[in-house]
């Protein structure tokens, strides 16, 4: 049981860390990937942009919520 936790906080932490540096690569690269390089439609990689869209998204409300309770923006 130990080892199961101490295997899903890896996965939890390369997941954050995945997400962190690839989300903008992703949400950019893949629409150029499908529509002028003429990639095969792939439901994985439509389900990660999906996914880092939501994240981006979700970054910006977070931004602007500290920007009106005043708080810095960036740290």
């Amino acid at each position: 049981m130990r080892d199961l936790k101490r295997e899903l906080r890896h996965l939890y932490g390369v997941g954050i860390l995945f997400f962190y540096y690839m989300k903008w690569p992703i949400v950019i690269g893949l629409p150029v990937l499908y529509f002028y390089l003429g990639y095969d439609r792939n439901i994985v990689l439509d389900i990660l942009w999906i996914y880092s869209l939501i994240l981006i998204f979700k970054d910006f409300y977070i931004m602007y919520r500290r920007y009106k309770r005043g708080e810095k923006i960036w740290r």
